[in-house]
C-alpha cells in the first residue's frame, strides 16, 4: 500500500521543486527522488491526502482552466513535466494535483502525454485525448492546448446558459409541488372535521381532494415508494438501449423543449467535428467522436451512420441530405466546406451561429415557460382553495 508524500527538493542547479510523490514509506520517497538527482529538503506525508476519505470531485471548470495554465506554459517554451510540475504545486484541489503528479511521472518516463490522459478517462475523454494525439504527430502541442482551452470553454458556456435558463422553472416547479403538499397535508384536513360535524353536501372538487388528503396522510409510505420505485425505475430505464432509446426520442420531440435540446445536440455535434478537422483528424474518427460526444441515441446513429456512407465513398452532405433530424441549411453550409475544401472551418463558425441561436432560443422559451409554470402553479391552487371555499360559502348561506 502505497502513501502520497508531500515533497521540497533541489536540483543539481540549485532549482528549487515541490509536488507529491506515492510511496510505501518516506524513506523510499526519498530514495526515488534522489535516483532522480534531486537534493531532498523536505519530505512529509501529504496531509491533503491523508484527511481526504472521500476524494474530491474535478470540475470541468476546473480541467479547462489547468489545458489552459498549460498552453501557456508550454507555449512559452518551458517543458511539458516541469509545466506539469508547476500547476501541480500551485493546485488547491487534492484529486487534480494528484493526477497532474501522476501525468508528470508518467511523462518523465518517456510516455506520451495523450496515453498518460487515457489513465484517467473521467477527467480527460476521447476528444481530449484524440486532440492531444495529433498535435503530438504534428507537432503543435502549444497551440492544440490552447485549442482544446476553447473548445471546452465554449461547451462549459453553452451547458450554463441551458442550465440558467431552466433553473427558474425548476425552482417554481418544487415550489409549486411543495405549496401543494402543504395545502393538502395540513391545511385540508383542519377543514376537514368541520364539513363533517355540519352535514353539509360537499361538491365534487372537495370530496376528490378530500380522498387526496386522507391518502397522502395515512398512505405516505405509499407515495414514498412509489416516487422511490419511478425514480430508480426511470434511472435503470434509462441504462438500458431500449429505454435510452425511447427517452432521447421524447426529449427532442417534446414541444418547446425539443427544437431547443436538438439545437444543442447539433451545436455540440458540430463543434467538436469542426474542432476534430480543423487539428488534423481523419474524418471517420471525427465523425466517431461527434457520434459519442452528441448525448441522444438518434443522434448518435445518425452520424455513424454518416460515418458508413463516407466510408463507402459518399460525402457527410450527401448522407445528412434529406434527413429531419438535420436542417437543410446546415447540409448546404457543409456542402460548401466540402466542395471549397475548408469544412473544419465553416463547421466552427456554424458552431459559433449555432451557439447564439441557442441562447436566442433560450430566452424565447423560458418567456413562455415562466407565465406557463405560473398559469399552472395559479390553477392548482387556486383549485385546492376553491375545494376548500365552497363548502364554507353553504355553511355561511345556511347559516343566514
Amino acid at each position: 500500500m502505497t502513501t502520497a508524500f508531500a515533497y521540497q527538493v533541489r536540483d543539481p542547479r540549485g532549482n528549487a521543486h515541490s509536488g507529491v510523490i506515492d510511496a510505501a514509506s518516506a524513506d523510499d520517497a526519498a530514495q526515488q527522488l534522489r535516483r532522480d538527482g534531486f537534493q531532498i529538503v523536505e519530505i512529509k506525508e501529504d496531509a491533503e491526502d491523508s484527511i481526504s476519505l472521500i476524494p474530491r470531485r474535478v470540475s470541468r471548470t476546473e480541467v479547462m482552466y489547468m489545458t489552459n495554465q498549460l498552453a501557456v506554459m508550454v507555449d512559452t517554451g518551458i517543458a511539458l513535466s516541469a509545466a506539469l510540475e508547476g500547476i501541480a504545486s500551485q493546485e488547491e484541489n487534492p484529486t487534480l494535483k494528484r493526477i497532474l503528479n501522476e501525468l508528470r511521472k508518467a511523462v518523465e518516463q518517456g510516455d506520451d502525454f495523450s496515453a498518460a490522459l487515457t489513465k484517467h478517462p473521467k477527467l480527460f475523454d476521447k476528444t481530449y485525448v484524440s486532440l492531444i494525439k495529433a498535435s503530438e504527430a504534428t507537432g503543435s502541442f502549444g497551440p492544440m492546448l490552447d485549442r482544446i482551452a476553447t473548445y471546452l470553454r465554449k461547451e462549459l458556456d453553452s451547458r450554463g446558459k441551458v442550465r440558467a435558463a431552466m433553473a427558474y422553472p425548476m425552482v417554481m416547479l418544487v415550489l409549486g409541488i411543495n405549496v401543494t403538499i402543504f395545502l393538502l397535508t395540513f391545511i385540508m384536513p383542519k377543514f376537514t372535521p368541520l364539513f363533517a360535524s355540519k352535514g353539509i353536501k360537499l361538491p365534487l372538487p372537495t370530496k376528490v381532494l378530500m380522498v387526496v388528503s386522507d391518502a397522502m396522510i395515512h398512505y405516505w409510505w405509499a407515495w414514498l415508494i412509489g416516487a422511490v420505485a419511478v425514480v430508480v425505475g426511470f434511472v435503470y430505464g434509462r441504462r438500458t438501449e431500449a429505454g435510452r432509446r425511447a427517452w432521447d426520442t421524447i426529449k427532442i420531440n417534446l414541444p418547446l423543449v425539443g427544437p431547443m435540446t436538438r439545437k444543442v445536440i447539433i451545436s455540440r455535434s458540430i463543434r467538436t467535428l469542426g474542432t476534430m478537422l480543423g487539428s488534423g483528424i481523419p474524418v471517420l474518427d471525427a465523425l466517431k467522436l461527434s457520434a459519442e460526444v452528441s448525448g441522444n441515441w438518434n443522434y448518435e446513429q445518425l452520424w455513424k451512420n454518416v460515418g458508413d456512407r463516407v466510408t463507402e465513398g459518399s460525402q457527410v452532405c450527401e448522407s445528412l441530405s434529406g434527413n429531419p433530424l438535420f436542417p437543410a441549411m446546415l447540409v448546404q453550409m457543409i456542402s460548401a466546406g466540402e466542395q471549397t475544401g475548408q469544412l473544419g472551418p465553416v463547421l466552427e463558425r456554424v458552431g459559433g451561429y449555432y451557439e447564439q441561436e441557442i441562447e436566442t432560443s433560450l430566452k424565447a422559451l423560458t418567456s413562455v415557460i415562466e407565465p406557463m409554470m405560473i398559469t399552472v402553479m395559479g390553477a392548482v391552487i387556486g383549485t385546492i382553495g376553491m375545494a376548500i371555499m365552497l363548502p364554507i360559502f353553504s355553511l355561511s348561506k345556511g347559516g343566514g
